[in-house]
């Protein structure tokens, strides 16, 4: 769920906020944090990636038009990491990650969040593990998108002042599961297609196998 708080005068925040958190995806201004490194733990989410979505699928569950994805994917924005369009007659297929980030660029784009700060924090998903998205909130000031991790750095934020926007992942993670466990997937081996496929499912038994 994302929230949004009143606006005020000013724009990112003129000071650094420290390595801990939270931090710049990408700033104007100089002198912030520097980006920490990024590491993909564990399996990286690979559970997820036997099923791909088609394109009015991905619509469906991210809550854009087919325009919308088109477009995005045409500019680079957004592309499908499963299968791009080769040509007439091939269909796009997007990760369930893909939908996720759909969705966040959606609410980003609506806002009024800048498209080179939306293509940072694209960016930044992509390069992160699965279990870094469920615990992240992505924030907002409408000139800097900043990652916190936890609640302190989501105060942190909040205390400069600025009219803030906030977008906790793990949220749009569980609104994307729920609505693509009532449309079809497709097996991005075989190409059969799949009816209410969650996505969840597969890795919360990969994890039970590991316990």
């Amino acid at each position: 769920m994302s929230s949004s708080g009143g606006g005020t005068a000013g724009g990112a925040p003129g000071r650094s906020l420290g390595e801990s958190g939270p931090y710049p995806l990408h700033g104007n201004t100089a002198g912030s944090a520097p980006q920490r490194p990024t590491a993909l733990p564990g399996d990286g989410g690979a559970a997820f990636e036997h099923v791909g979505y088609r394109g009015p699928t991905a619509c469906a569950a991210a809550g854009i038009t087919y325009r919308q994805l088109d477009y995005w994917a045409r500019t680079g924005l957004v592309e499908p990491s499963v299968r791009p369009a080769y040509g007439s007659g091939t269909q796009r297929l997007y990760s369930f990650r893909d939908v996720v980030v759909l969705k966040i660029v959606k609410r980003f784009l609506d806002t009024g969040v800048s498209l080179q700060n939306i293509r940072a924090a694209v960016q930044h998903l992509r390069e992160r593990g699965f279990r870094d998205l469920e615990r992240m909130t992505l924030m907002s000031d409408g000139a800097t998108v900043y990652e916190c991790t936890s609640p302190d750095e989501v105060h942190a934020l909040l205390q400069g002042g600025q009219g803030i926007f906030g977008i906790a992942v793990g949220v749009v993670w569980r609104d994307v599961e729920n609505a693509l466990s009532q449309l079809h997937g497709e097996r991005v081996d075989t190409g059969e297609t799949i009816v209410g496929h969650n996505p969840a499912d597969e890795l919360a038994r990969r994890r039970d196998r590991a316990v």
